[in-house]
């Protein structure tokens, strides 16, 4: 294997939860809430699916479902869908829905996974074309650098910025084009076998982790060193 493909949320990093979403932004616009409210409408947004990278919606709304399954092919889509969600939870200010949409894109708002950082310096260490492909609706660059991680990926590719979403084809075949990377050579790792199995059909081998709470998931991504075939050899001194 020559190229791995990385998913990113639920797979390299993890969002914060729910109430830590709200109360980080009731706290930033000096808000203050009776602790019983901030817990009710916490989980309000949680059934209503409205965190970016949390829960789907436990019942979508019939006047969002268009605009739910198109929503990471363009940034506008992506905040309507989620803002959409948002803003059938009644908040104190209507103005904290658009502060919700704003906070999910914050690099302190994610978490990597604890093996996230040595899987992917393994992979470089030993020459391994590295990208990142990835649903969503805003630039996720700023993550992986306020996080250190920048260095280590040589490609992002976002399906906003080609108005195509996973599991099409297209978005993966855009990742293999940038690491000159055959599919046969490359492994796509996800959290998502509606998704990120789309790589398959171009025939990349797929290895799916499951979409946990960072301190409940300590080393699902270690298997991928193995199926790469570097975890028990060392790295080429002259590769960085």
């Amino acid at each position: 294997m020559t190229a791995v493909l990385f998913d990113f949320s639920g797979t390299l990093f993890r969002v914060e939860s729910t109430e830590s979403w709200l109360r980080a932004v009731l706290s930033a616009a000096e808000v203050d809430c009776p602790e019983g409210e901030v817990l009710d409408a916490a989980r309000a947004l949680e059934v209503a699916g409205a965190l970016p990278g949390g829960a789907n919606p436990v019942a979508l709304p019939e006047e969002l479902a268009g605009v739910w399954a198109v929503r990471d092919e363009s940034a506008e889509l992506h905040r309507a869908a989620y803002t959409g969600l948002s803003r059938r939870v009644p908040l104190p200010d209507p103005a904290l829905h658009d502060a919700l949409y704003e906070r999910h894109m914050n690099p302190a708002a994610w978490t990597p996974y604890p093996d996230t950082e040595e899987v992917l310096r393994t992979l470089r260490g030993h020459g391994v074309g590295i990208g990142v492909v990835s649903n969503i609706g805003w630039d996720l660059r700023p993550v992986f650098r306020a996080h250190g991680l920048d260095a280590y990926v040589d490609t992002y590719v976002m399906s906003y910025e080609h108005g195509v979403q996973k599991p099409d084809p297209r978005l993966f075949a855009v990742a293999l084009d940038a690491l000159g990377a055959e599919p046969a050579g490359t492994v796509m790792v996800g959290d998502s076998r509606a998704a990120d199995g789309g790589a398959a059909a171009l025939g990349c081998r797929v290895h799916f982790v499951d979409h946990l709470p960072v301190d409940e998931r300590p080393d699902a991504l270690l298997p991928v060193l193995d199926l790469v075939g570097v975890a028990r050899r060392p790295a080429t001194p002259t590769q960085a």
